[in-house]
């Protein structure tokens, strides 16, 4: 006889196949299946210093001044922060672990938000999937996904349901007393709304399979979010280019007089203009949420 396939929504599919008993993200290290911002290098990991910065001097230094990594995966974020006081407490949150109630300072999440597990629609009605990636028509949708689709993805016969990020977001702001909430993600708008789940392997693109063998991920629906709180979106080249990033070659002329500072100045410059390239990762979107203090990265700040 043969096994009987269990269908469920996208959404329980993911959160089986990412963070079940036998989920991907419980096995496997992010780092080893793709690169981010945070794994490409020291730069990003200094301009999260300059802009954790900002907001502990905004807090007048607290004592401790807390630095929330969600999403940690090896801790390269927080291994890479240069000349942290020690009253900075530096925290990395992955699945299961417990989250602070009460944060003074930044809660910084990269690439989180595309791995909170969403509802799939086709013409109002849910997606379910099996393990092995085939899909089926269930029931109609929610009063509330079908709201959110209206307002967010019109038009559209199947739509990715960002509801459940929406919330995700705010529910991680609100853990923020006095600071800033950010979020690093790619994603999309209105103006270029499309559907992009798929999988991740290895460093390939692979075929959207929820049986815990791969990365499960989609864009990230920002204005969204951004409109759950209240936060500003901005590009991540925006973002970079305000806490002072560069991609600027140095002077040619510097080669003669310091080799060595001319090429480590060019291998930065190099870096971020990887960060910044809006082709790639400068394009991520950043969701700001300042709480208790002025937006940290608007363009009065030196």
């Amino acid at each position: 006889m043969l096994p009987l396939v269990t269908f469920q929504p996208w959404r329980e599919a993911m959160q089986d196949a990412l963070y079940g008993a036998h989920g991907f993200y419980l096995r496997e290290r992010p780092a080893s299946h793709f690169r981010t911002s945070v794994t490409s290098g020291p730069l990003f990991a200094t301009a999260v210093r300059r802009l954790a910065g900002r907001i502990d001097d905004a807090l007048g230094q607290p004592d401790p001044f807390d630095l929330v990594d969600v999403g940690t995966g090896g801790g390269e974020l927080i291994a890479g922060l240069p000349d942290v006081p020690d009253r900075w407490r530096l925290t990395g949150l992955e699945v299961g672990d417990p989250w602070p109630t009460e944060i003074e300072g930044l809660l910084f999440a990269n690439e989180w938000l595309d791995n909170v597990p969403l509802d799939v629609l086709f013409d109002d009605r849910v997606v379910e999937v099996d393990p092995f990636g085939e899909e089926r028509l269930g029931a109609t949708a929610e009063p509330e996904l079908l709201e959110w689709c209206a307002t967010w993805w019109p038009r559209s016969r199947r739509v990715e349901v960002g509801l459940g990020r929406d919330r995700a977001w705010a529910w991680a702001a609100k853990r923020v007393r006095r600071g800033a909430a950010v979020a690093v993600d790619y994603g999309h708008t209105t103006s270029n709304r499309r559907t992009s789940l798929t999988g991740f392997s290895e460093g390939r693109q692979v075929a959207a399979v929820p049986d815990g063998s791969c990365d499960l991920t989609a864009h990230v629906a920002l204005d969204s979010c951004a409109a759950a709180t209240g936060a500003r979106l901005m590009t991540q080249r925006e973002a970079l280019l305000a806490l002072g990033l560069s991609a600027a070659k140095p002077d040619r002329s510097l080669a003669d007089a310091d080799p060595r500072g001319y090429l480590a100045l060019l291998q930065e410059a190099g870096a971020a203009a990887e960060l910044m390239d809006t082709r790639g990762l400068g394009a991520f979107g950043w969701l700001v949420q300042a709480i208790g203090v002025d937006d940290p990265l608007t363009d009065s700040v030196p």
